[in-house]
């Protein structure tokens, strides 16, 4: 009897899993932050849950361009912004109908700082540049020390001054290169010389050197880099009231 192909494919998927490790997952995940390059998430800045309050009736879409109508939010009730663009926030919160997450527009909202969609925007357009630089490994004047943290990883060696008017510092990153060193041996049998592995070595090749003042970056300094390449430079992290 001939078996059936369903029937195939269901033992092979099943035997998978049995085969992997337990707490393995089949499907490697997308990052949160490269789920929609458009969109800026709020985990991107600040730790801080960032609410509004609802001003007027406004329609929550299922997309940031509008699409699907999934309800109207409740005036004088808070919400919570999850993520913006330059036109529209992504946000979770009370609607007419009960709880809602979705697409709103910036219009029927308000906040105890009156430039807050003034202020959304220069963060959208900040963080735009600043994930360049970390997707490229590149810092600049004016990243936070986490930003760079993301862009170069953990320092090879840091020093940190406390004063009373703040924190300064700086951060080392050191290019090693590994070189293998070998000697010449003879073999006493049959009188042929050949090499013999004798011990690795690592030879620094660029140090970039990181200063920062409270959490900022104020200057930069490249060893490896010789042709005096432009500093890059961007605009320091928004202190705002949300």
């Amino acid at each position: 009897m001939k078996a059936n192909p369903s029937s195939a494919l269901l033992v092979l998927f099943l035997s998978l899993l049995l085969i992997a490790p337990a707490g393995a997952d089949l499907r490697k995940k997308p990052s949160l932050l490269n789920d929609d390059p458009e969109v800026v998430y709020t985990e991107e800045f600040t730790a801080k849950k960032i609410e509004l309050l609802v001003v007027k009736p406004s329609t929550v879409y299922a997309t940031k361009k509008g699409g699907r109508k999934l309800g109207v939010l409740k005036v004088n009730t808070k919400l919570t912004v999850l993520g913006i663009t330059e036109k529209a926030y992504k946000i979770r919160g009370m609607a007419t109908h009960g709880g809602v997450s979705g697409w709103v527009s910036p219009k029927g909202l308000g906040s105890k700082d009156k430039d807050f969609a003034a202020n959304f925007q220069k963060v959208y357009e900040r963080q735009k540049i600043v994930r360049e630089f970390i997707a490229n490994h590149e810092v600049a004047i004016g990243m936070s020390t986490e930003e760079v943290a993301l862009a170069l990883g953990q320092p090879t060696k840091t020093k940190v001054r406390q004063t009373a008017k703040g924190k300064t510092g700086k951060w080392e990153f050191i290019k090693y290169e590994e070189e293998d060193h070998y000697n010449l041996v003879r073999d006493p049998i049959s009188g042929s010389v050949f090499r013999q592995f004798s011990h690795t070595t690592k030879e620094e090749i660029g140090k970039l050197v990181v200063e920062f003042e409270n959490e900022i970056v104020t200057a930069i300094e490249e060893s490896e880099n010789n042709e005096g390449g432009k500093v890059k430079i961007v605009v320091p992290p928004l202190l705002i009231a949300w």
